[in-house]
């Protein structure tokens, strides 16, 4: 067992965790760069603990930050190696928090950014017993080809992009929302006007409804291609 991931968290707003949100950030960065969205996230979610872990590696193609995997364009072989050599770092941790709080997979989110969302994504689908929800920003699904079947449309997938994206362009939105919906995932998207590599105010409001939702069991399993953005 390699040496377990850390980082900054954040207690419910209310009494003892009821549900867990994991936030994975982006290539460069580190766990502040995401747990302050866990503040906007608190009152539509007051009974939820926020973790957002440092990735396992320190990055390779800047000074400070961290990264999941070594990423230096964004090849299909190298994403596909980089991901599954983070995922049992990534494994441990969640195994870890959802024991420290006596929750199981089915009070689980995760969210991420960028790679994060890569990470998400990956980890999030292979559960034994799936986490109640996915989110990505920015980000990409990684080997779709690969993509297990799902028949009873769960987890549920949020992806939100930027269709002004110049490091992950928007067109991966579409490529993994397809595919999320061909394995019978129930998945929903969002496309940010004018938006770069980042996260806006629409796309918090949105994400952060659909969190609650999931947790409350409201997103019904469905089998239909890809769908626009979560309705508010």
């Amino acid at each position: 067992m390699s040496k377990l991931l850390d980082g900054p968290r954040l207690a419910p707003k209310h009494g003892a965790p009821r549900q867990l949100v994991v936030l994975l950030h982006g290539y460069g960065a580190d766990g502040n760069d995401l747990i302050g969205l866990a503040k906007h996230w608190q009152d539509l979610l007051p009974e939820a603990a926020f973790a957002s872990p440092h990735a396992p590696e320190r990055c390779t193609m800047s000074g400070s930050g961290f990264q999941w995997f070594p990423l230096s364009r964004l090849d299909p072989h190298e994403t596909s190696r980089g991901v599954d050599s983070a995922t049992p770092a990534l494994s441990d941790y969640l195994d870890a928090e959802l024991k420290r709080h006596n929750l199981g997979p089915e009070n689980l989110a995760l969210v991420g950014f960028s790679q994060g969302t890569m990470m998400a994504l990956h980890v999030g689908l292979r559960m034994a017993k799936p986490p109640a929800a996915i989110v990505g920003f920015s980000g990409m699904l990684v080997s779709p080809e690969n993509l297990p079947s799902y028949a009873t449309g769960v987890p549920p997938v949020l992806l939100l992009h930027g269709d002004n994206d110049q490091v992950i362009p928007a067109a991966a939105l579409f490529m993994s929302a397809g595919a999320l919906g061909r394995s019978g995932l129930p998945v929903q998207w969002h496309l940010g006007a004018g938006l770069g590599h980042g996260i806006d105010p629409d796309g918090l409001d949105i994400s952060g409804l659909f969190l609650r939702n999931a947790f409350a069991g409201r997103l019904q399993p469905r089998t239909q291609p890809a769908s626009s953005a979560y309705p508010r």
